[in-house]
């Protein structure tokens, strides 16, 4: 800033002195002509005394108009009039030929006074013959005091510039330094370069949001997680659950979208109090939530074999001492009974479902059901000869969640119970699960839909988000009604192969 100020105070002074010395020259042109068309100077040079007559005129006007000198001359340069009275009837020292030629001019010359801006005019009388010329000048030391008088505010002025914009670059500085919280550009590169480097390689997505919910630092593992467009993102790109999420802090909630299970962190962004914005972190679930649902299957199925383990060993005590009892047919009934029905259901379901893993996950459920106080019945109806393009996994993630939400509901009875369906026709799967429970009106199931609701007190509840994201996964839909009892039920549509 300080260069430009004084740079722009010498183009100033330049252009002063440049404007100073054309006034001058405008100055001397206006004196020399006025006094040249006056008739009585062409009847004065050609009088018998033209010094006598023209001298005293001049100089008044030398005296009003502030020239340094005035001489009216002969033709053949004989001054009439000086400044100097020494120097009247000499030659004048100068050019004038092209005065003499009827043209009025202006030239820098160093006469009799010193170097001096002068104009030179001729003097016709009244048939336009040249009988005379008019010199006016202002000498270079006169021009220069005068410029040296108006210096003071041209400095004045720039030294006024230089203090507002020292003032300026201060302000500008400090609210720099606000802005950019103190660093200085070398470290804001650097640590650009830095953040840059680490928001491409790392496996977390990161969302830094501002304080008008606009992100300003979206990276890739973000935009690959969440689904989320090219160009500037809002929390209205966010997915629903997410857009509900409040700013504050947020450690380990679960969001379940449409194709992910993700971990959401989320903490405030805090400047000397003031909050500027929020940072979302999200990590990817899908996988091992998957993993865990597998686990969870296998120890399910483990626990209903450990409790038919401890069950058969109780019939198998019962049926040896009913034997050494002398009663071998009331033994042999006993045990036959709970076979046959076992064996019943196994043979059905092995029959009607053609998918290994759901007849399993079926009889395992009605075992576990069973453990828990709870009547678990598979419909005469249930029946499954193709899921189209739905995998085993995520037909056991519709089917098992439904099932597990249906026990928990119907313990609130007093005789809980629980039927299932599961069926396919020529256009759609269909699951329907059943209960004693209370039941689940619209909007309650609209809540379950999203992440974390659970009806269970001190539960987060994935249950629900996980079927329907099967669900929307394959454009189906799960409704849920009150009528002999609590029913969920899923349709998804099936895309058969011809």
């Amino acid at each position: 800033m300080a260069v430009v100020v004084l740079a722009g105070g010498v183009l100033t002074v330049v252009h002063e002195r440049s404007n100073s010395d054309d006034a001058t020259r405008r100055e001397v042109v206006a004196i020399a002509a006025s006094i040249a068309n006056e008739p009585s100077t062409a009847e004065a040079i050609v009088s018998n005394d033209p010094t006598g007559r023209l001298q005293p005129e001049t100089e008044k006007i030398r005296g009003v108009t502030g020239v340094d000198f005035i001489v009216v001359m002969a033709p053949d340069r004989t001054r009439f009039t000086h400044t100097t009275v020494d120097l009247i009837g000499k030659p004048f020292s100068g050019n004038i030929d092209r005065a003499l030629q009827g043209e009025t001019f202006t030239e820098t010359y160093v006469g009799s006074l010193g170097p001096s801006i002068r104009a030179v005019t001729p003097v016709t009388d009244s048939a336009g013959t040249i009988v005379g010329l008019v010199s006016a000048g202002v000498t270079r030391a006169k021009i220069s005091d005068q410029f040296f008088q108006g210096l003071p505010l041209i400095v004045g002025v720039v030294v006024a510039a230089f203090v507002v914009a020292t003032v300026g670059s201060v302000l500008l500085a400090r609210r720099l330094r606000r802005q950019t919280l103190g660093l200085a550009p070398d470290e804001l590169r650097s640590m650009y370069e830095h953040h840059d480097a680490v928001l491409h390689s790392i496996s977390e997505g990161l969302v830094v949001f501002g304080r008008k919910n606009s992100a300003e630092i979206v990276n890739d593992e973000a935009r690959r997680l969440l689904d989320l467009p090219d160009g500037p993102v809002h929390r209205t790109d966010l997915p629903e659950s997410l857009q509900q999420m409040k700013s504050g802090t947020v450690h380990g909630e679960l969001h379940v979208t449409d194709n992910r299970i993700l971990v959401v962190n989320q903490d405030p962004v805090m400047w000397e109090g003031h909050r500027l914005g929020d940072v979302l972190t999200v990590r990817d679930r899908t996988e091992l939530q998957g993993v865990m649902g597998e686990l969870d299957s296998v120890r399910s199925f483990a626990e209903s074999l450990r409790s038919q383990a401890h069950e058969s060993a109780n019939r198998l005590h019962t049926v040896i001492t009913m034997v050494e009892l002398g009663r071998p047919q009331e033994a042999v009934e006993f045990a036959t009974a709970d076979l046959e029905l076992s064996q019943h259901l196994i043979d059905r379901l092995m029959t009607a479902v053609s998918e290994p893993a759901l007849a399993a996950l079926l009889l395992g459920k009605v075992s576990q059901a069973a453990e828990q106080g709870v009547e678990l019945s598979i419909t005469e109806d249930t029946a499954l000869d193709h899921a189209g393009s739905v995998t085993p996994r995520e037909l056991v993630t519709l089917v098992g969640n439904l099932i597990d939400n249906a026990i928990d509901a119907s313990k609130e009875a007093e005789q809980p119970w629980v039927e299932v369906t599961v069926r396919d026709s020529a256009s759609e799967l269909l699951v329907r699960v059943s209960d004693s429970g209370p039941g689940m009106p619209a909007d309650v199931l609209e809540r379950a839909l999203t992440r974390g609701y659970s009806t269970k007190s001190g539960s987060r509840g994935l249950g629900l988000a996980l079927v329907t994201q099967v669900v929307r996964r394959y454009h189906g839909a799960l409704t849920s009604e009150i009528t002999y009892g609590s029913v969920l039920t899923a349709r998804i549509p099936l895309d058969r192969p011809a």
